[in-house]
């Protein structure tokens, strides 16, 4: 079938209005159409070709979220009209350890949600910037969040649980300190799951301006980075922290703000290098710094579900489907409270 998208022929040419294929659903498949779409600063830098090895045509898009409209003869976990996701992969090898512990997202034969191999026309997965995506359903997350709530549910499936895994397989709750490093879209999302968690809970951000809103998201403390007296205040105070700023920066003036054992775990991915750490400020109090990309379906749903016990979303602005290069250029420039969101049904308007 053939369905509308929006998408980029090439690195330097801005996103338009596509016809796109989508396979017929087969056994295991679930068909969904696509209510709303997050935008994630990976898609920028996808379809800019900022990471390596970018196929065109490129159709972003791995925070989506609509309704099943059909589903494969041997599917039996979903059915037509139920409320879903899908996150940023698509497949996996299925048989690794990784996808035998339920972390699909570190398999070496990971499918992505765009950009990735497939036999599906033209060759790589097409993502969620688009009218509807057929998906295996063990690829696809149940929503249970009111549905007046599901276009602010979107950004869950990439900046939600980028945030959550961490938080979780490091043990944030009660009794301990958390920092989460920058308030965008990842950051924003790390400060109210860290809070729903019971950590306590210290945003860090290089603006003062950002104070009142940092707090209203659930943060105990708000620390101003570029203010050392601050800063030197909270050495050795924090148990974890989740640095979420895609920018190369100092290291070690978070580093020292960790107890011993802390760890501070890099989920945002700047285009080049960070400045190398001061091997003494790790090996002095035994601290870690560590990586985390995404997570496993199964912890996914499991954020899921949290979040919609206690009521959390993302903080979202929705734009229509011809405004994502304004929303790209305003991106850059952190000119969003935290994520934009495509209304799809504009998709074909």
């Amino acid at each position: 079938m053939t369905v509308k998208a929006y998408g980029a022929h090439a690195a330097d040419q801005p996103l338009q209005s596509l016809d796109i294929a989508r396979r017929a659903p087969g056994a295991h498949d679930v068909q969904i159409d696509i209510a709303f779409c997050g935008v994630c600063h990976s898609d920028l830098h996808t379809v800019r070709s900022e990471w390596a090895g970018t196929l065109y045509p490129c159709v972003p898009g791995h925070e989506i979220v609509g309704r099943v409209s059909a589903v494969g003869a041997h599917v039996a976990g979903f059915a037509i009209g139920d409320l879903v996701g899908v996150g940023c992969m698509v497949d996996s090898c299925r048989h690794c350890a990784d996808c035998a512990d339920g972390l699909e997202n570190y398999c070496d034969g990971m499918v992505g949600t765009y950009n990735g191999a497939t036999a599906d026309a033209p060759g790589h997965t097409l993502g969620g910037y688009s009218e509807r995506i057929v998906v295996d359903e063990r690829y696809v997350l149940r929503v249970r969040h009111p549905e007046q709530q599901l276009a602010a549910v979107a950004p869950l499936l990439c900046a939600g649980i980028t945030t959550w895994s961490p938080l979780r397989h490091w043990g944030a709750g009660p009794g301990k300190t958390v920092g989460v490093v920058g308030i965008g879209g990842l950051g924003h999302m790390g400060i109210k799951l860290a809070r729903a968690l019971g950590a306590h809970v210290v945003a860090f951000t290089t603006s003062e301006s950002k104070r009142q809103a940092a707090e209203a998201l659930g943060a105990h403390e708000v620390i101003v980075s570029r203010d050392a007296d601050a800063m030197a205040a909270q050495a050795q105070k924090l148990d974890l922290i989740v640095n979420t700023v895609a920018a190369p920066h100092d290291l070690d003036a978070f580093l020292n703000l960790l107890k011993r054992d802390g760890t501070m775990v890099l989920v945002g991915a700047p285009a080049t290098p960070h400045p190398s750490p001061q091997v003494f400020n790790l090996i002095t109090k035994r601290r870690a710094i560590a990586g985390s990309m995404i997570g496993g379906i199964a912890e996914t749903q499991e954020m899921l579900d949290f979040c919609a016990e206690h009521g959390i979303v993302a903080d979202i602005e929705m734009i229509r489907a011809d405004e994502i290069n304004a929303a790209y250029e305003r991106m850059l420039q952190g000119d969003v409270k935290y994520r934009f969101v495509i209304d799809n049904a504009t998709l074909a308007a």
